[in-house]
């Protein structure tokens, strides 16, 4: 008796691990944003001007975003480096903020698969962009 016992509540525990795996998959992939903290702050072409920006990453899956977290100090240089120089007057428009942001999209893509694969690397968003 003790040994049927024992292998039902063996079924029973089996039964409950796989309900609460099949709940995590139905659930979905882990979406996350990522946001660059300190916000970007570079000098444009043009003396005493800067440009501030806010940039916020989309990852799906717990690996990318550990990755992009791990790696953050090499992605943060290389969009410095993207933002830095660039002439005010080419970024006044939407047009030209929306050019911006996918060249952003293909240097972090560009970096991340430079560094480790860039799977689960979806988009990136300007939640703040100033020109003073």
């Amino acid at each position: 008796m003790r040994f049927v016992m024992m292998l039902f509540t063996l079924l029973l525990i089996s039964v409950s691990v796989s309900a609460q795996e099949e709940k995590k998959a139905e659930e979905g992939p882990v979406i996350e944003y990522l946001e660059f903290t300190p916000k970007f702050t570079v000098n444009l072409a043009e003396p005493r001007k800067y440009l501030m920006v806010n940039v916020q990453i989309l990852a799906e899956g717990a690996e990318t975003v550990e990755k992009i977290k791990k790696h953050m100090p090499a992605l943060r240089h290389e969009l410095i480096m993207l933002f830095s120089g660039r002439p005010s007057d080419q970024l006044q428009t939407m047009e030209q903020r929306e050019a911006l942001r996918q060249e952003t999209i293909v240097t972090v893509r560009k970096a991340l698969d430079k560094i480790e694969n860039g799977d689960g690397f979806r988009d990136v968003f300007f939640t703040e962009f100033l020109i003073d």
